[in-house]
């Protein structure tokens, strides 16, 4: 069990690695909006590629942060019981929720995905618009993602496993929503 978790550090790692590039790219992101619309109003000048590479960004950081935010355990939960249940309770839930739902999606969209971009990336793909850009890199952040979210996945199921079997100590704790 001990290599299992250290296979779920490494992951957890790549992780929070590519979390920090999101958090990153949200400010990035922020700025290239700014500097688009002042040049816009000010020099009476505007590009697709400006519009598009905010769009790109935007791709990146939902799809990138998502591997991020399950190892934060800050996704998006239906609170049904999962509130009022044990704690081993929680960790019986998020295995089967792993192993049935999560892992078979996000190595299916992979799948998918995959055709998509490399498709794209033969033809040299670019946007209808005039000025705008190749149209590959954001397809394939796509698989990256989702790639991504399938290995936090497996990092999220062996913590649990092993915190099932008492080799660690996870916190399950979950704070319902205010809304």
């Amino acid at each position: 069990m001990s290599a299992f978790l250290s296979v779920s550090r490494l992951i957890d790692s790549i992780s929070q690695f590519i979390g920090k590039i999101s958090e990153y790219l949200v400010l990035l992101c922020c700025l290239v909006s700014a500097a688009n619309a002042i040049i816009r109003y000010m020099f009476n000048y505007s590009s697709n590629g400006w519009l598009e590479i905010q769009w790109y960004m935007f791709a990146f950081i939902v799809v990138l942060g998502a591997s991020h935010t399950l190892r934060m355990n800050e996704h998006v939960r239906v609170d049904l019981i999962y509130g009022a249940v044990s704690d081993r309770a929680r960790l019986w839930i998020d295995i089967v929720g792993i192993v049935v739902f999560l892992l078979p999606a996000c190595i299916f969209l992979t799948w998918l995905c995959w055709p998509v971009f490399w498709l794209s990336y033969q033809q040299g793909e670019i946007s209808a618009n005039a000025g705008g850009l190749i149209r590959w890199p954001v397809k394939l952040m796509l698989v990256a993602g989702f790639a991504l979210l399938s290995l936090q996945g497996f990092s999220e199921l062996i913590k649990r496993i092993a915190a099932l079997t008492g080799y660690t100590t996870l916190d399950t704790s979950y704070e319902k929503p205010l809304q």
